[in-house]
């Protein structure tokens, strides 16, 4: 990989607002996710990513998410429980004509319904978008 790779997916990581020493908890990890994207996170950060079974608050819950998964809503609400008080989501869901593809206002509507705010909405490689959900609190920062 060339420097300039390897700059690009900081960049990545660095504009979906990932900072050095925090802690990103993955959760809906499948063989679909993006693992350039997973491994800037990791460089960003300066560490691996935390699964589900981790037994602390996390800064940044980083949720997989595809249509056959279930209720977005519900894990929006289970995602929250793992966040430090000004914690956020990144919610990741396949782009459109995908397999697992969910309209935007879906994602809106879960988002509000969980009490989330959304803040923008990125694409983060190939086969997946990006939004990034604000808790209350981390909103009033």
């Amino acid at each position: 990989m060339s420097a300039t790779a390897d700059h690009a997916e900081t960049s990545l990581a660095v504009r979906l607002g990932f900072q050095p020493d925090q802690v990103v908890q993955e959760i809906g990890y499948d063989e679909d996710v993006d693992q350039e994207l997973r491994e800037s996170i990791e460089g960003t950060t300066g560490s691996e990513l935390v699964d589900e079974d981790y037994d602390d608050v996390a800064d940044v819950v980083l949720l997989w998410f595809r249509d056959e998964d279930g209720d977005l809503t519900d894990a929006l609400v289970d995602a929250i429980g793992f966040l430090e008080e000004s914690g956020q989501i990144l919610l990741l869901t396949p782009k459109t004509g995908r397999d697992g593809y969910i309209e935007p206002s879906d994602i809106n509507d879960a988002a509000r319904t969980a009490g989330l705010s959304q803040t923008k909405s990125i694409t983060v490689g190939k086969d997946w978008n990006g939004s990034r959900l604000l808790t209350p609190k981390a909103s009033k920062r």
